[in-house]
């Protein structure tokens, strides 16, 4: 049964059931005959009861509506026509369909993922999962450099690594201590405002203390030192790709990883524990004189209650985050300089690419390292 006929007076209910498809032609045309459209003025039709409709069914369906049009009835449709039917009306007009994702954008103002989207989703994933072995496979490279060069003190390259200390670090000094002074100067003075509500002036003193020495000190220290060393490894590196100067390393059979990244990431890591040290201390007198003049709180006061407010651990737990920063920032400038290839807009592009990976994995390190001391209790 593929169709259910019901009249009253002058109008035919007709509901088609079953499957529509063009294996099921005959079937349809016979049942199609056996309609009497006499006396019929109005005919509704009911899709709800399909199981399937293909074009050629939908075709044939076409077909029976206009015969109805023709007896000179009145067509309506039980709910909305068939999305199969619409499409033969569009195309036989010469109009484009109108792509469901535009319909539903128009009359719920939101675009749902279509094919383009989801093959750029799909190439977007390819690419990050590759650069992640990509990058797995360079950190493994620098591991096994490092334990080839460390059984020579030469092949360490003091040297290199003592100049790279001084790049990275002593000429950072003056801007990682003028942002630790800045900062310890702001957390002192809006925690004043906050805690003088309360008559509690005196805990500004533990604020500043416990902020600059687990967070603040090495967090702001390593994002400056991702934003300016960072960008002049990838740089660097980049430079000599250019250049072939690192296919010159190759062809003279000197290791570019032994040459060029051991020493940036060996200096950084010794580089930023120490500028760490110096933000720490440069953070503290920050607070203290703010403390002197603005709470009038003495420096021996101030002094005596720094000793109370931390813990042994309280610095360690702020120093032993800065090698871990420096690996994950030196990793991340030597990585993208070794990726440059044929352009320098390209060297531009991934010098960008270094320093905004290098201050993520800070932050994100930062953040895990908050949860690891927060559930061992330190």
């Amino acid at each position: 049964m593929l169709i259910e006929l019901r009249r009253a007076g002058q109008s035919l209910e007709i509901d088609l059931t079953g499957e529509w498809r063009a294996l099921e032609l005959p079937q349809i045309e016979t049942a199609l005959a056996g309609v009497d459209l006499a006396n019929t003025h109005q005919v509704l039709i009911g899709t709800q009861g399909l199981a399937a409709l293909d074009l050629s069914g939908a075709w044939r369906l076409r077909e029976f509506i206009q015969q109805i049009r023709q007896s000179g009835a009145e067509v309506r449709f039980r709910g909305d026509p068939p999305d199969q039917l619409r499409l033969i009306e569009t195309t036989v007009k010469g109009e484009a369909p109108v792509p469901p994702c535009r319909e539903v954008k128009e009359e719920y103002g939101i675009a749902p993922l279509t094919e383009a989207g989801l093959v750029e989703i799909g190439q977007y994933s390819v690419r990050e999962w590759r650069d992640l072995v990509a990058a797995m496979a360079f950190l493994g490279r620098i591991f096994r450099t490092a334990v080839r060069a460390a059984t020579s003190l030469q092949r360490l390259r003091p040297t290199s690594i003592v100049r790279h200390v001084y790049e990275t670090g002593i000429t950072a000094m003056p801007i990682v201590a003028l942002i630790a002074f800045l900062i310890s100067v702001i957390i002192a003075y809006l925690g004043s405002q906050e805690l003088r509500k309360f008559g509690a002036e005196i805990f500004v003193v533990d604020l500043v203390t416990i902020g600059v020495l687990r967070e603040m000190g090495v967090l702001l220290t390593s994002i400056i030192v991702a934003g300016r060393s960072g960008s002049a490894f990838a740089a660097e590196i980049g430079s000599m790709k250019l250049n072939e100067e690192v296919d010159a390393l190759y062809a003279i059979g000197v290791d570019p990883f032994e040459v060029l990244v051991l020493p940036r990431l060996l200096g950084l890591m010794i580089a930023l524990p120490l500028l760490t040290i110096v933000a720490d201390i440069i953070g503290l007198m920050g607070g203290a004189l703010l403390c002197r003049y603005l709470l009038d709180i003495p420096i021996t006061q101030y002094l005596t209650r720094v000793n109370e407010a931390i813990s042994p651990t309280t610095f360690w737990v702020g120093l032993m985050k800065a090698p871990v920063f420096a690996l994950l920032i030196a990793m991340a400038g030597t990585y993208r300089g070794t990726q440059v290839r044929d352009s320098s807009r390209e060297l531009g592009r991934l010098t960008t690419v270094a320093v905004v990976q290098s201050i993520f994995l800070v932050i994100l390190a930062d953040a895990v390292f908050a949860v690891l001391f927060l559930e061992l209790g330190i």
